[in-house]
């Protein structure tokens, strides 16, 4: 599985290849505005900001597969975005994550890397390396602003 191979619909329409990052380092997190991890959008900012210009790209996939907890339309994740956290990273067009009908990039990565790997809520986080390959994964529980997911941009920037 190489995520170059993927694209989304960024969430004004337009195509979003992740081929368009490679040499990049890519955290991918499946998002959702009414959940208690939401309060994360604020440390996914601040790893954009801090990091974006080192080679870093964050993309948020909304999604309503947990709880219902996104079950407005592209133009209110956005605005909720925008007014509540100042996201300035890239989002998609909200996306299935789970089960048969998920989006291409996660039925790969079940495919490679087992039911482990596959989001049991929202803010599933997955980075993935410079050359396209899945370098690292953390649950909902950890915060985009721990230690961990820190060293683990660091460790794979440009």
């Amino acid at each position: 599985m190489n995520a170059h191979d993927f694209e989304f619909t960024s969430i004004d329409g337009s195509p979003l290849p992740l081929a368009d990052f490679k040499g990049k380092c890519i955290l991918i997190v499946n998002t959702a505005s009414e959940c208690g991890f939401t309060p994360q959008y604020s440390g996914l900012q601040t790893l954009w900001e801090t990091y974006k210009d080192h080679g870093l790209v964050i993309v948020g996939v909304p999604s309503n597969d947990f709880g219902e907890q996104e079950p407005g339309s592209e133009s209110d994740i956005q605005n909720f975005c925008s007014s509540k956290f100042n996201i300035d990273f890239y989002l998609t067009t909200k996306q299935k994550v789970t089960g048969d009908d998920a989006h291409p990039f996660y039925l790969a990565v079940k495919d490679e890397f087992g039911a482990a790997a596959v989001p049991k809520w929202n803010f599933h986080k997955y980075l993935i390396g410079t050359d396209g390959d899945l370098a690292e994964l953390w649950p909902p529980k950890v915060e985009p602003l721990a230690d961990e997911v820190k060293a683990g941009i660091e460790d794979n920037l440009p």
